[in-house]
């Protein structure tokens, strides 16, 4: 199905526009299959906040579940059909101009969820917890004034969250090992090592470890050990948690590896880089 051009004038196309910077809406879903596609009128982000939704697309379809972040440029033919019992979205309507400044604005963002030139739908995943995150902060954004300042409070940290998470990869890469990449990199999964990686992955670990070196050159074990020593620098830098506490954080309770680890990445011993990035900087001199 090809979807038609948006009319300028059409109520769908108004919701946004000078003095008013988006359009929040939630929407229970109709199970029936769309008749049409319907282009959207500006840049939009909709996220499945409960049950199953199948999105139709000008690539194609495709099944989301709850957590489930889509980004729509505008003139962008979609539709959406509810599959489960009680499938509902939330979508904010953004005016284009906030979306074209903070590309502008970010060279990050270059490539990724609203800007690049992808005509597959560009999808992101929430666990419970982002999700939750992300539900709170279209509730404030519901009670703000519809002015561009608002839009960006909830927009830029929504997509600096889902940039950062993203591990670039070689095209051909399967879909599991990006997703595992993503969520290695939260503690509950790199604390596990290893193991904890091919379970995330839901893949045998002989097959993980190839996938791994051919895609990134990297063992499991390098990558997670990577993403333990960068959360024990952010812990070192941000607490006054013991070594000892922070190393058990990040699933090495062995003091003397994790020295080792820790400053094979770093350059610096743990005490070391304590010193220099919050006491020498808190208090200088001391």
């Amino acid at each position: 199905m090809a979807a038609p051009e948006p009319a300028p004038d059409a109520p769908a196309a108004r919701l946004v526009g000078p003095g008013r910077a988006f359009h929040l809406m939630r929407a229970t879903l109709a199970k029936g299959r769309p008749r049409d596609l319907t282009p959207a009128p500006h840049p939009t982000v909709v996220w499945i906040q409960n049950d199953r939704v199948r999105l139709h697309h000008d690539t194609g379809r495709r099944d989301l579940t709850e957590g489930d972040v889509l980004f729509l440029r505008a003139g962008e033919g979609y539709g959406l059909q509810g599959k489960g019992e009680t499938p509902m979205v939330v979508s904010v309507t953004l005016a284009d101009g906030i979306v074209a400044g903070l590309g502008a604005r970010h060279p990050g963002l270059e490539g990724r969820l609203f800007w690049t030139d992808d005509p597959a739908p560009r999808l992101a995943h929430l666990d419970p917890r982002p999700l939750a995150a992300l539900n709170q902060a279209a509730l404030r954004l519901e009670r703000a004034a519809e002015t561009a300042l608002e839009a960006e409070a909830f927009l830029l940290p929504l997509c600096a969250q889902l940039v950062d998470r993203e591990v670039p990869l070689p095209d051909g890469a399967p879909d599991w090992l990006a997703r595992a990449l993503s969520a290695a990199k939260e503690p509950q999964v790199f604390r596990e090592g290893a193991a904890g990686f091919a379970r995330i992955a839901g893949r045998a670990h002989p097959h993980v470890s190839r996938t791994m070196r051919r895609f990134t050159g990297q063992t499991p074990s390098d990558y997670i050990n990577g993403q333990r020593m960068a959360f024990a620098a952010r812990r070192l830098a941000g607490s006054s948690d013991s070594l000892s506490e922070i190393a058990a954080e990040c699933g090495i309770p062995n003091l003397s590896h994790f020295h080792k680890l820790f400053r094979a990445a770093h350059g610096l011993t743990p005490a070391q880089y304590r010193r220099r990035f919050q006491r020498e900087l808190a208090q200088p001199g001391r």
